[in-house]
This record gives C-alpha cells, structure tokens and sequence, in this order.
C-alpha cells in the first residue's frame, strides 16, 4: 500500500524536485540530485507522519542532495581538450546560449540562489523555505528579493538584434 502511496509522490513531485535541482546544481548535476532525493524520501517514506507538507519535505530533500551533489562535483576532475578562452565561454558544459538564465541563477550567492528557485520555481511559502535553508521567513523573503532584483540587473532576454550576454 505504501508503495504505491510512493510511486504517487513520485509521479506528482518529480518534475518538480527536477526544476529544483537544475536550479540548485544546474543541468549537469540535476538528475545524480534528483535520483538521491528519491531514494533518501523512498527511504524515509515509511515514517512520514500522515499530515506531511510532502512538497516541502521533498524540497528539503532535494536541497540536501543538490548540495551533496554540487561539494562532489567541486572535488571532481574535468578532462577537457581544450581550456575555455575565458570562463563566460563555458557555463556547466554549455555555451552560454544554452543555459543563459540557469546561469545567471546560478552565479547568485547561495541562499539566494535557493530561495529563488524554491520560491519562485516552486512556490513553497517563506516560512518552509526558512525551514530548509535555515534562518527566518523575513530573510528568506528579502534573500529571494535580492536574488531577483540581481537577475533583472543582470539578465536580459537576446534579442534577434543583440547578441547574448550583451
């Protein structure tokens, strides 16, 4: 019975916990994040109380294993052909047309970085955005407000007549 319970948690918070992760960790790493959220929730499923926020439990989840995920990565060699003229060449194994906004979130400072993709990507409530990532509501609101108040600074759509990063 519990098993099928999960399998629906699974179909209805997925894609979800995707978008999570390919905000947190970027395209790279998203699915390694995704695959060890599920199996850490699928682990602790069977103690789950009954009247659970399952969204921001699963989110919780997916920020801890996004950030295991992100520290591996770090101490990861990368064997490359050919070293990028300059960091702007490479953004996460793409150019820089193919990820432009995941790369813009992702050059925000972390708890930033977070509570934009769980708010915004989301839609989880300051209050359990404090829960995961830690401090208050207030902090969270104002760290999410920072982080899209840089990335209307920072970002900007490529027109037909501008060129990207421009």
């Amino acid at each position: 019975m519990r098993r099928d319970a999960f399998e629906h948690v699974v179909q209805q918070y997925g894609p979800m916990v995707l978008r999570v992760c390919r905000a947190v960790v970027g395209t790279d790493l998203a699915e390694d994040a995704w695959s060890e959220t599920f199996l850490a929730a699928l682990r602790a499923f069977p103690s789950l109380p009954a009247d659970a926020n399952v969204e921001a439990w699963l989110v919780t989840i997916a920020h801890r294993k996004a950030i295991d995920q992100f520290r591996a990565e770090a101490r990861r060699a990368v064997p490359t052909e050919r070293l990028p003229e300059t960091a702007a060449d490479h953004v996460n194994g793409h150019a820089p047309t193919d990820a432009r906004l995941l790369a813009a979130v992702a050059r925000l400072p972390g708890k930033q970085r977070h509570c934009v993709a769980y708010h915004h990507i989301v839609g989880l409530s300051y209050d359990e955005i404090a829960r995961i990532v830690g401090g208050t509501p207030t902090a969270a609101r104002r760290a999410a407000a920072d982080g899209i108040k840089t990335l209307r600074r920072t970002y900007a759509p490529a027109t037909p007549h501008q060129e990207p990063g421009r």
